[in-house]
């Protein structure tokens, strides 16, 4: 058997989308390109992978064939002097399907609540896919793979750049996590490394510690909360401020969760102010953050992503689902 070593799943760099959602409407998703920024993650990210290939070691890398993870893919290999290694596109590993250009501000916040009262793997996004559909394709592609193990020729080390979604399909297909597992994860940040090793039995070991909803909301990152006067909120203190509002909103939905015993109306209360917090983050200036100091779209990442789609876990509270189910993850060799 050929198995390789290392399986690594590698999310493209940040691309333009990723600080400006408004692209979307305008731009196919598949033609979104990397910022400048999005380079420099996916250039570490290729020397971070030539500092780990044992001697000898070749690499066999599957990309999505959309531009962010090409571009991703060509930053990668430029820092692979002297390693053996193949690049094929993978069309089974492309981003969730959006629906092709996206709809207006107004449209797609609907959609996003719509996504997390429905469910975040069920719910199929308008004229685009669900994740459960992302699921049948990324079966399809692990069926391809297992083929290709047969044959003692296969590289050393697998990388598959890919998209956030796709990754944690991958892993809830391969290491048969539930729906509740999966829904419960956190997106894997740009250029992540996220390392299955090879064990002696020939199954494949997690190597990270997957961040879900469920971990303990770290404290705001940014602590000023001073606001002008007749100002029209677009100071970068004011919008730092902002975003420490949305954490305690997510933080305080989070708590409504655990307690099961809130009524219906209180948790509904919290997610509408959640979702709204996040509609007037909408336009932030991701740069004037940078300038700052402050990973300022990090931050928008997660409170966004907590208030958008985070949410889908109140269900879980409301269920009376134990936390167990949600928490752990079992990263038992596969």
């Amino acid at each position: 058997m050929g198995r390789p070593r290392l399986i690594i799943l590698l999310r493209h760099g940040e691309s333009e989308s990723n600080c400006d959602k408004s692209i979307n409407r305008y731009v196919p998703n598949h033609k979104v390109p990397l910022t400048n920024r999005g380079h420099e993650q996916a250039l570490a990210a290729g020397k971070r992978l030539r500092e780990i290939l044992l001697p000898g070691e070749n690499v066999l890398i599957y990309t999505s064939p959309y531009r962010r993870t090409r571009e991703t893919t060509q930053d990668i290999v430029s820092q692979l002097d002297g390693v053996e290694y193949r690049v094929y596109e993978e069309p089974r590993l492309r981003e969730q399907d959006f629906g092709n250009f996206q709809f207006d501000e107004v449209e797609m916040s609907r959609i996003w609540k719509d996504r997390a009262r429905y469910g975040h793997f069920f719910y199929r996004i308008p004229n685009g896919e669900s994740a459960a559909d992302v699921y049948d394709r990324c079966a399809g592609f692990n069926e391809t793979l297992f083929r290709q193990f047969s044959s003692d020729k296969f590289a050393k080390v697998l990388v598959l750049v890919t998209h956030g979604l796709m990754s944690r399909v991958f892993l809830m297909k391969w290491y048969r996590w539930t729906v509740e597992q999966f829904e419960s994860l956190k997106n894997v940040n740009y250029c992540e490394f996220v390392v299955m090793e090879r064990q002696d039995s020939g199954k494949y070991l997690l190597k990270n510690k997957m961040r879900t909803w469920n971990d303990p909301q770290p404290d705001p990152i940014i602590t000023t909360t001073t606001t002008s006067p007749g100002s029209d909120g677009n100071s970068i203190e004011e919008k730092q401020n902002q975003i420490r509002i949305l954490y305690e909103q997510v933080r305080k939905a989070e708590e409504l969760r655990e307690t099961t015993a809130q009524s219906s109306a209180s948790v509904q209360e919290i997610e509408e102010s959640a979702l709204k917090e996040y509609e007037m983050l909408s336009g932030v200036d991701v740069d004037a953050g940078r300038a700052f100091g402050s990973d300022f779209e990090d931050v928008l990442d997660d409170a966004g992503e907590a208030a958008e789609n985070g949410i889908c876990l109140l269900n879980t509270g409301r269920k009376n689902m134990t936390a167990s189910k949600t928490e752990t993850l079992d990263p038992t060799p596969i």
